[in-house]
């Protein structure tokens, strides 16, 4: 059974093999706008998609929180870098569960 990481990867390829240009993001999911060619060569790389990117930092800054290399007075912070407008984004409870003791 597929996962929706596989199901990203098998999305992912197809639209490189058919064409280069940038897809087009529709309501029913990404869609190839280019005339080609493409490419098989993503068939070889692992795309490691993130489907929740507020609860992966979360869980990194939680994992770097509690590394017994990193001191309790050190504070870890959490953001989201927003690709469109440049900005980052704080994820507030990330940043608590970060926040030095």
């Amino acid at each position: 059974m597929c996962g929706q990481r596989d199901l990203d990867w098998i999305t992912i390829r197809g639209l490189l093999a058919n064409s280069l240009e940038t897809a087009a993001l529709t309501a029913e999911g990404f869609k190839d706008v280019g005339n080609g060619p493409g490419s098989r060569a993503a068939q070889y790389i692992e795309f490691l998609t993130i489907p929740d990117q507020k609860q992966a930092v979360i869980d990194d800054v939680e994992r770097i929180r509690n590394h017994p290399l990193v001191p309790a007075s050190i504070p870890v912070y959490g953001y989201v870098y927003d690709v469109k407008t440049g900005k980052l984004i704080e994820i507030e409870e990330a940043t608590k569960i970060g926040a030095a003791r």
